[in-house]
């Protein structure tokens, strides 16, 4: 499905550039979105994108279209399309989304280029589901859209043609999905890292501007996820990400986190700059802080 030349966690807009001119089978995704605004993504998009590129959605495209956590955080479903997370942003699960890819055109034998004009906070979401339906030839433009016009290249305005429809497969997942209930079982456990991608002050539980519950899951370090990238916009390097991981975990061993943040989408960028530091692949709790407050048996930690 993927080749030795394939980009899996970041790509350069040079890169970009000359995948694009290679005529190599790829699709560009342009995640932008606006949590306070959700119809503004779709808005910016249209005046500006990159040429070809396709809009996914959080809301529309990368959320579960029906379900929602119920009653002590249980998942509720209509027509059958049970979501795999809880949680503000719920995950769809795995046949929803190659039903969704196959619907725009995106196959196997296809290069993933997603990008946003957000920090890379929302294209994360795309570059990992896609890890997970077992698709590995994915990457995250470093410095999204503003790098790519700082660079002085095209930008194309309104919408893009339809492609036809593809028959994409899923593989085996290429990235790890944790519950809440998994989550809770193996809470102060050594073989767990908690790392919550929230900002300090709602980790800590001063402020709680979205979810009902202020606070974070016991024992969670916290790591802001702007925290990964340099004044430029771009991704720190390798180097410096690992420093600051290996710092954050003070000997705790990577391949026990599992990531989390508001509702599952802020903590990729964690998980992707973990993977830029040689430090990966590592786990996502997609329900996040969103679904683990929703059940108040659940243990609450405010510091």
């Amino acid at each position: 499905m993927t080749s030795s030349s394939s980009f899996t966690t970041l790509i350069t807009v040079a890169e970009l550039q000359a995948l694009m001119d290679s005529g190599r089978p790829m699709m560009v995704f342009d995640c932008t979105f606006d949590l306070a605004q959700p119809s503004l993504g779709g808005v910016r998009y249209l005046e500006s994108h990159i040429p070809g590129a396709l809009h996914a959605d959080l809301d529309r495209d990368l959320s579960a279209k029906h379900g929602a956590p119920g009653a002590a955080g249980t998942l509720t479903a209509t027509e059958g399309d049970m979501p795999a997370s809880g949680g503000r942003h719920p995950l769809p699960n795995r046949e929803r989304l190659a039903t969704w890819l196959s619907s725009i055109g995106f196959a196997n034998d296809m290069q993933a280029v997603v990008y946003d004009r957000n920090g890379a906070n929302y294209c994360g979401r795309l570059w990992w589901m896609l890890k997970w339906a077992g698709h590995d030839a994915v990457a995250v433009l470093d410095g999204g859209l503003q790098a790519w016009t700082a660079a002085g290249k095209p930008v194309a305005t309104g919408e893009e043609p339809a492609h036809f429809q593809s028959n994409f497969a899923l593989g085996e997942p290429l990235r790890q999905l944790v519950t809440a209930a998994e989550v809770q079982t193996r809470l102060g456990q050594p073989g767990q890292t908690i790392v919550d991608a929230r900002a300090t002050p709602r980790y800590r539980g001063e402020v709680e501007p979205l979810d009902p519950v202020a606070g974070h899951i016991p024992g969670a370090l916290n790591r802001p996820f702007g925290l990964n990238l340099g004044p430029d916009g771009h991704f720190k390097p390798a180097e410096e990400l690992r420093a600051e991981f290996e710092a954050l975990l003070d000997g705790r061993a990577p391949a026990t986190v599992v990531h989390q943040c508001g509702s599952g989408v802020s903590a990729i960028p964690n998980l992707l700059a973990m993977e830029v530091a040689g430090l990966g692949p590592t786990a996502l709790f997609a329900g996040s802080w969103s679904e683990w407050c929703s059940d108040p048996s659940r243990p609450v930690e405010r510091s």
